[in-house]
Parts: structure tokens; sequence; C-alpha cells
């Protein structure tokens, strides 16, 4: 692995949020919905946010304002994550980085104010000033048409076949009012804004007490007992332990960021090494930026009888050069650990 620094991480926390807050203008991050997409040019394909392992539309997860201080082509950055939530696969993952200068095509160069806009606009968008067209269900780039219409747009068939079902079959031919009659399609994730604060370092005496506790109880423990012990404490135990630790001030953060520094691990299993995290392609090598905790699932509501989308922890390596290529959306790569079950 890279070197990584120390220090505090930024912390994410779920809140709810009215819609104007997480629309594109206002650079947000956030949980869930559509996603609020920075640059609109350039957007990942149908193919691109396909799960790689069923080939069905992924789901939009959260995107993260990102902005790298010093870097005029990156004055305004986020990275958006997807995943697959599609029974019974729900394994698949990918993540898009995307950076424009603060003069650009699509914003204003002065900051967007913080109250809220005279007029709300519409309240599901599904083309971008840009001209690109959205997915009905997703909210993702949406080449297809329906040919009854040819006004609905869909990333897919199945996607394109579930708004059918769910009301666009009577809707199509109120083609001028197509976007105030788009259906919950139960395939989007509730939305939240992500707050962001700093993390308060925990005093080393508090952590120093729980260590000794440990140890003090082990060595206080009868013959019998330390080798029944012996078998269940383990390298998994403490770095379970540790992860716990770590996170006890705050267990809502749903997302820890910082760029270069070192992510906290749930597992003794399944840590990656240098070479299981491939470059940039642009050469550059990638580094960790943030990840995503397993507070998250209680927020995406995704369980479901049998298999649901679930994880320990998401690791999320971006270019540690943060290159520009294009306009468009660059992939990065997320790395998965699961939470080991300890007998």
């Amino acid at each position: 692995m890279a070197a990584t620094r120390t220090g505090a991480a930024e912390l994410g926390f779920a809140e709810a949020a009215p819609a104007w807050r997480l629309r594109s203008e206002r650079f947000p991050s956030k949980v869930g919905g559509r996603p609020a997409w920075l640059g609109e040019a350039g957007l990942p394909g149908p193919a691109e946010l396909a799960c790689a392992l069923c080939g069905r539309p992924l789901a939009f997860v959260l995107q993260l304002y990102a902005p790298l201080p010093g870097r005029a082509d990156a004055f305004h950055r986020a990275l958006f994550l997807f995943c697959c939530r599609a029974p019974p696969c729900c394994a698949g993952l990918r993540v898009f980085r995307n950076q424009l200068p603060r003069k650009n095509d699509f914003y204003s160069y002065e900051p967007p104010s913080e109250s809220p806009p005279t007029e709300m606009g519409e309240s599901v968008c599904l083309q971008l000033k840009s001209g690109a067209h959205l997915c009905r269900v997703c909210g993702c780039l949406g080449p297809k048409t329906c040919s009854r219409c040819h006004k609905a747009h869909y990333c897919s068939k199945e996607h394109q076949t579930l708004d059918w079902r769910l009301g666009h079959k009577q809707a199509c031919t109120q083609s001028d009012n197509l976007d105030n009659t788009v259906p919950d399609h139960n395939f989007l994730f509730p939305e939240f804004e992500i707050v962001i604060e700093t993390e308060d370092e925990i005093t080393p005496e508090v952590v120093a007490t729980d260590e000794s506790e440990i140890t003090g109880s082990i060595g206080e423990a009868p013959e019998e007992e330390l080798d029944s012990m012996a078998k269940h404490e383990s390298r998994e135990d403490k770095i379970f332990q540790k992860f716990k630790t770590k996170i006890a001030p705050e267990p809502e953060q749903i997302l820890r960021y910082g760029r270069g520094v070192a992510p906290i691990w749930i597992s003794g299993e399944n840590i990656p090494q240098e070479k299981d995290i491939p470059d940039c392609p642009c050469g550059a090598r990638r580094l960790f930026e943030f990840q995503v905790m397993p507070q998250l699932l209680n927020y995406l509501k995704a369980d479901r009888l049998g298999r649901s989308v679930d994880w320990g922890v998401l690791a999320i390596f971006t270019c540690a050069e943060s290159c520009r290529q294009g306009t468009g959306y660059t992939e990065e790569f997320v790395w998965k650990q699961d939470v080991t079950d300890t007998p």
C-alpha cells in the first residue's frame, strides 16, 4: 500500500434536508435519490453503470463533494458511488470522479446562495442544461426512448419495463406532463444530505485504559480460561475492537474522509495490499480518499428477504494526481471488505 499519513478524519452524517439543497447547483454531498451530477458532459453511460456481475443497472448510493485546494482544475470535484441492489447479486460496485475549474460551462463563477430559491422549479429534473436526457427511474444517462411517445428516456430495457408497468403505460399519451407523473419505482435509495464534521481525536488515555483493561483481564484469568480465550483472541478480534473504539465517540457516522490517510478496517481479513489497488489509467498510483461505513445501511433501508446490499467497509481509492481526462467522468476504484463471522 502506498504510504499513508495519520491525522483527524472528516466524518459524514446523514441528515434530512429540503430538496433544493440537494440539487447540482448547490454542490451537495448526499445519499440516495437521483445523482446530482456535477459536470453535464461525459456522464457515465449504461455500460459503465451496469453491474459487472449480473449486468443489471446499478443504483446510486452517494456522492461526495471533495474539491482540492490549490488545484484550479479541481475547484469543483465530486465522487459518485453506485451499487447493485438486485437480488440475488447485490455485489457490483463502481465509483466515478468528476472535476471542473471555477470558470466552466455549467455553473456560476460565484458561490451559490445559502437561501432557498424563490422558484422551486421541477420536482424531478430529467434533462440537463447540456441537453442530455436522464432515465426516469434512476436519473442516470438515458439514451433509450419510449417508442410510443418518444419523450420518456431510459438507461436500459429493465428500467423502461419497470416504468411502463408502474404508470407510464397510462401517462404515455399525456406526454406534455411526463416529468410530473414519475412514480415511485422502489429503485432509488432514501435521500439525505451528508453533513461533514471534523473528528475529535480520541485521547491516548482513553485508548490506553481500554487496552490495559483487556490485558489485565487476560493476566488475571485461570489457566483453563486463558487457553479458551487464546482460541478466540486473535488479530481479527483486535482489529474489530480498534474499529469499534475509533467510531464509538460518533457511532452514527456513515462516512470517513481523509485523502491520503489510512482507512480503518473492520476485519483482519481481506485488507488490500499495494498490488491489489490498480493504478489510474493516467499512470499515477491511487490513494485512499474515503470510506463508507456500515452505519449507512441503516439509512438505505435495503433489507429484503434473501440477499440484500451489505458491507463492512467500502474503501474508495482515487488517482493521486486527480488527473483530468476531458470534461467527463473518470472511474476510480472501490475495495469492499465484509464483516468476518468469528466463532
